[in-house]
């Protein structure tokens, strides 16, 4: 067994030390989701963090930091409050300027926001913190337009709006934000189980938008890791309530399923998400990359149901 000061020298460098990091978390825009719980565990870890929101709900996203209605979420373990360092409109289906339709840059919530590109989140991090500001970058976001309907069902227009938001947008920021992260940072993603297995409700490509996250990020880890020195994991998360997760519809079923069959029979909690991505955001996680993490309760290792929510 360790002892003396050894020890404690080990059990100083276990603490989640991101004090002086930056990070950039994409896709909040409300305190339900697991981007925010992300974000806040990375404050409560001593990074500063900035945000990148969807146009149409910046301003009242905006409107409810203002008026103090995220107070209560935005207090951190030690009285404090979490401040954003930066807030910015991004749409993620946009990888430049250029690829902006004329009706959607003159839309009133979108008219105003400058270049909300990607490529133009790249500008603006880069023309306020200077080249080298980052050091982890969170893609929390996703769209199905089409997600009710069943892939028998999905238009084409609607299969590749879900895996250009949700799956190729993390490769295109990868490779504009790559170059501003500091060699040993990361990237990580958000991703589901129906990447691997038949979710029914879970349509419109959702799932193979999931698959090919998964997929980018095991490649994005080797190009990444050889070219700048970085690392890209995934995180797949169980069902949770968020706003974005209800325009499933059967959300609540998918809750109560996952937690009665799982392994620990618990619905898992945003804090749990948020904790597992300050982790593999850290020094501590420095030999972790090309790999989708479960939080899940176990429930991804199940082969057969052992019991149905309460009522079915």
């Amino acid at each position: 067994m360790t002892k003396g000061p050894l020890r404690e020298t080990m059990q100083r460098m276990l603490n989640i030390d991101l004090t002086g990091k930056r990070a950039l978390v994409a896709g909040v825009a409300d305190d339900s989701g697991f981007g925010f719980a992300i974000a806040k565990s990375l404050a409560e870890a001593g990074a500063t963090i900035c945000l990148a929101t969807w146009p149409p709900v910046l301003g009242i996203f905006r409107s409810l930091l203002e008026r103090g209605k995220l107070d209560e979420s935005l207090r951190l373990a030690d009285g404090s409050k979490l401040a954003f360092e930066r807030i910015w409109p991004m749409d993620a289906d946009f990888d430049s300027d250029a690829d902006v339709p004329s009706a959607v840059r003159e839309h009133r919530r979108y008219r105003d926001c400058g270049d909300f590109s990607i490529a133009g989140l790249t500008d603006r991090l880069r023309a306020d913190f200077g080249e080298a500001c980052l050091d982890v970058v969170v893609h929390s976001l996703a769209n199905g337009p089409e997600v009710k309907k069943s892939l028998l069902e999905t238009s084409r227009k609607g299969y590749l709006a879900a895996v250009g938001t949700s799956s190729f947008s993390f490769a295109s920021m990868a490779q504009r934000l790559g170059p501003l992260v500091r060699p040993g940072g990361s990237f990580l993603a958000l991703s589901y189980l129906a990447s691997q297995r038949v979710v029914p409700g879970y349509g419109g490509g959702m799932a193979s938008a999931k698959a090919a996250l998964e997929s980018d990020a095991r490649v994005l880890a080797f190009e990444a890791g050889r070219k700048w020195g970085l690392r890209v994991n995934v995180i797949s998360a169980g069902p949770w309530p968020s706003r974005a997760a209800s325009a499933i519809g059967s959300i609540q079923q998918m809750i109560d399923y996952c937690r009665v069959n799982s392994p620990l029979p618990q619905a898992i909690t945003a804090a749990e998400v948020g904790a597992a991505a300050a982790f593999l955001s850290s020094p501590l996680a420095s030999g972790i990359t090309g790999s989708t993490v479960y939080v899940d309760k176990g429930f991804h290792a199940m082969g057969m149901a052992v019991a149905s929510p309460p009522g079915q």
